[in-house]
């Protein structure tokens, strides 16, 4: 019995940390809202729970991933946009893509990310 619960520890720990390993790369954003196509070189970073990273918007333009959270294959975190809008997003990856919303001043926009090749 206890190695039995000792192999079920540990396939859930190589489970959650291929799917937290997983995210660590580079990304290819890519989001339509009413404002028009958004497109973003993202560069994501998990360590334990916790993602880090940034949005590359071109011409200067970088926003950091802020609040970032992994729990399992699932993530969340938020994005201000110039000091003008905070983006709350939400995703599940699956294998090299991940799709999500992002919500924003009452409105909520279908994104998806694929690994940057």
């Amino acid at each position: 019995m206890r190695n039995l619960v000792t192999a079920i520890l540990l396939a859930a720990t190589v489970l959650v940390a291929r799917a937290q390993s997983g995210l660590d790369g580079k990304w290819n954003f890519e989001m339509n809202s009413q404002m028009g196509a958004v497109t973003a070189k993202v560069d994501l970073k998990v360590d334990g729970t916790h993602l880090t990273g940034q949005f590359d918007m071109g011409g200067g333009r970088v926003w950091p991933v802020e609040n970032g959270v992994v729990d399992g294959d699932r993530i969340s975190f938020t994005i201000n946009r110039d000091g003008r809008m905070t983006y709350e997003m939400k995703g599940k990856l699956e294998g090299d893509k991940i799709t999500g919303a992002a919500g924003a001043m009452g409105t909520t926009v279908e994104w998806t990310m694929a690994r940057a090749k």
